[in-house]
């Protein structure tokens, strides 16, 4: 039967790796000749990510889930941002707590199999691996973000969550990535906003201004506006949720993105969003018939500072 075959699809011969020195490049060269599984994916999925960064026509997306931005990829996600790689972020409430508690305190390296009975003891919040102590979370957002919201509030006492997350964002300092969103103009959504802590704040500060006005739709104008003012669209999603959803949702209405990467540890089976592969957002008019499309299985924050190095 081997013979009947169309060669077009017995053309690449599998090779072995020959790794005889530290090049990120020449590794990602030989993964696409190894036949590998998952390798063969990611270089797939820099290659779609090299084609939307250079695309002069392409409206670029990046969604990503908040607990990544408690990790060291955070680093990356700020450096994407810092050179304009992207036109617009989309993720959750957390990735700005995150990302505010970092800014002002340290998050520390832990451990997944540590007895959190005892991390309880000493006030540190586990995320995974990374210990987090308390003082450094809740506390320290409450203190900042009452502030700035009161100084907003004097100027505008009606806001959408991309608005203030601007304010917040120039009032940080460089490390920070909502500080490099607000610098270079891109906005940042946040479709569950109330969320986590930073919404959190927002809820409290409405009880002593009842006049407060949080419109969200205005959150969804400037997406709407992204989308169809767009020639093509492709977007890099970080892990599933509402933010990978929020990013496909508005995309149905231009027939789809034309270049989508999805990196999931999520399993198809059990019919979640954050399971489904990129190709059956196909079926929903999300991603485009003919895009350059490809999902990678992996952890983000093993892969991430692969993709980067290659980019």
């Amino acid at each position: 039967m081997i013979d009947k075959i169309d060669k077009n699809i017995t053309n690449q011969e599998v090779l072995d790796y020959d790794i005889t020195k530290c090049d990120i490049r020449e590794i990602i060269k030989q993964m696409s000749l190894s036949g590998g599984f998952e390798a063969t994916n990611l270089v797939n999925g820099i290659n779609i990510v090299r084609k939307i960064i250079n695309d002069n026509q392409c409206t670029r997306f990046l969604s990503f889930v908040g607990a990544i931005v408690s990790t060291g990829a955070r680093g990356i996600l700020r450096e994407m941002v810092k050179r304009k790689m992207f036109d617009c972020l989309i993720t959750t409430c957390g990735a700005l707590d995150h990302d505010i508690a970092r800014t002002f305190g340290k998050y520390y390296s832990g451990d997944f199999h540590v007895d959190d009975r005892f991390l309880k003891k000493k006030n540190i919040h586990r995320l995974g691996n990374i210990f987090i102590p308390a003082k450094n979370y809740g506390e320290l957002i409450e203190n900042k973000i009452q502030g700035i919201l009161f100084e907003y509030y004097q100027l505008h006492n009606e806001f959408s969550g991309y608005e203030i997350i601007d304010y917040i964002g120039s009032k940080l300092d460089p490390s920070s990535i909502l500080y490099w969103a607000h610098k270079n103009k891109i906005p940042v959504i946040v479709p569950g906003l109330v969320d986590g802590a930073v919404g959190s704040q927002i809820w409290l500060f409405y009880q002593k201004h009842k006049d407060l006005i949080l419109n969200l739709l205005k959150d969804q104008s400037i997406i709407s506006d992204l989308v169809f003012d767009a020639k093509k669209t492709g977007a890099l999603m970080l892990g599933g949720g509402i933010s990978k959803h929020h990013t496909l949702w508005w995309n149905q209405y231009r027939d789809g993105l034309d270049y989508a990467v999805y990196i999931t540890t999520a399993n198809e089976w059990d019919g979640s969003l954050s399971g489904a592969e990129i190709r059956e957002a196909i079926s929903w008019n999300k991603v485009n018939n003919m895009a350059k499309q490809v999902t990678i299985h992996g952890e983000i924050t093993t892969l991430l500072p692969f993709i980067y190095s290659a980019l």
